[in-house]
């Protein structure tokens, strides 16, 4: 028999690829990080020899959720500000604090924080946008999570830069010292059209495509935002972007809630990511992504849930039933958005949004073992039909008991393997009582 190092046996697997599958009474085999093959678990034990053998009889193993956009470190301001619209709510509230509190401090422990409450929500990697990206980055190498740092862009001062050119330079000093980093990875953060001059978007766009690296920015966010652009560009954002080449594969347009039939055509045209953060949409009353239409259109839909400031968490099980019920009900067809697809939205497309399909998203031999492991056998959970719709219409996070990233086995029965729960809680409970005190 071959020696490796586990073995995962489940009830259900549902490896997202092929499309559509669902493996019963079935095992993972990985070894180095890496998933070898899925069949049969009494072929597996046959055939193998593991250091270690998992058992989930009444579990279902899937790929790890891929959060597609976030701004982690912000879990320190949670339910800071609610109940109000976003730029209420940005420039009254959340812009004033951050300017009396980010530091390299305060992002190393809100990003412990969001770690923490993403793997225990079944999150195994998160594209984040927010200040001191070096420092999310090694927050991330240390906890073993997956993470696609982004090198923020703004036209105005912060703790982290002084003005756009100060914000691309210090992005590529960060992308050159994790550029060999298993785990991390770049992405180019503009904040938004609204945010991020002309002549530095061009810049982005010129080294991402020198670089190959994605492009992640707010985009049609709100109608105030629209408003804005018609009023000083005398064209909408999609449209500005268009004109500045920026509508390429490589641009996660994040939120796009306010689309007309025209520029769902551009978008799908040209490739463009949309990243869907449904539940952040909906509390902040910005609009609803078109994402039927979009579908339609073979647009790449990947979800995320914003930061937790205006969500109020991280977790991804919750976006994607929401996206689900929400295509339904805008789209007036139930057939909208159906389980499967929606799973696929927290994982493979997330994955191919971020330029990982080759490494993650689904449990296919020689990707990444990024596993979660989600337990169906419960009161809430009972009887079981249908594996997939279980897992969006009424499971929970609490019900996740196991993920792996990269083979390491991060989440345990509940219990975080390499993260303090004491210490992090310890830190947000100091950071509420500095914050609150403004």
């Amino acid at each position: 028999m071959q020696a490796i190092d586990t073995i995962l046996e489940a009830g259900w697997i549902i490896p997202v690829e092929p499309e559509n599958t669902i493996f019963t009474d079935s095992a993972i085999i990985i070894d180095k990080g890496v998933i070898i093959e899925i069949l049969p678990a009494e072929d597996a034990v046959n055939k193998y020899q593991p250091a270690q053998h998992h058992r989930y009889p009444q579990h279902i193993l899937l790929p790890g959720f891929v959060n597609a956009h976030t701004h982690a470190s912000m879990n320190l301001l949670r339910g800071l500000a609610d109940d109000m619209p976003l730029m209420q709510w940005l420039q009254e509230h959340i812009w004033p604090a951050e300017s009396a509190h980010v530091s390299e401090e305060f992002v190393r422990d809100g990003t412990q924080l969001a770690i923490a409450e993403m793997l225990r929500s079944g999150t195994t990697c998160f594209n984040d946008m927010y200040f001191y990206p070096d420092v999310t980055a090694r927050v991330a190498q240390q906890a073993g999570m997956r993470a696609v740092v982004g090198l923020i862009v703004l036209d105005f001062p912060s703790v982290w830069a002084s003005n756009a050119d100060e914000y691309i330079n210090k992005g590529l000093e960060v992308n050159d010292r994790f550029r060999d980093e298993a785990l991390i990875s770049t992405a180019f953060a503009p904040h938004a059209p609204y945010t991020v001059s002309d002549p530095a978007l061009q810049h982005v766009q010129l080294l991402a495509n020198e670089l190959d690296l994605p492009i992640h920015m707010h985009v049609h966010e709100t109608r105030d935002e629209i408003k804005q652009s018609l009023e000083q560009f005398k064209v909408r954002p999609i449209e500005r972007l268009k004109q500045l080449g920026m509508l390429t594969p490589s641009l996660l347009a994040v939120h796009m809630t306010q689309l007309q039939e025209n520029e769902i055509a551009d978008i799908a045209e040209h490739g463009v990511q949309v990243i869907h953060c449904p539940e952040s949409n909906l509390k902040l009353a910005s609009g609803f992504c078109p994402v039927s239409k979009l579908i339609d259109a073979g647009v790449n839909i990947a979800l995320g849930t914003d930061g937790a400031a205006s969500n109020n968490d991280l977790d991804m099980g919750a976006e994607m039933r929401t996206a689900a019920l929400l295509a339904k009900a805008t789209s007036e067809n139930a057939c909208a958005l159906p389980a499967m697809q929606a799973i696929r939205m927290a994982t493979l497309n997330g994955a191919r949004a971020l330029g990982l399909d080759q490494q993650i998203g689904s449990l296919l031999p020689g990707k990444a073992a990024d596993i979660i492991a989600v337990d169906v056998d419960s009161i809430e959970t009972q009887p079981l039909y249908h594996p997939e719709s279980h897992l969006v219409y009424s499971s929970s996070r609490d019900k996740i008991t196991d993920v792996w990233v990269n083979g390491q086995h991060l989440l345990k029965q509940r219990e975080l393997t390499r993260l303090d729960q004491k210490e992090i809680l310890a830190k947000a409970h100091s950071w509420q009582q500095r914050i609150s005190s403004l």
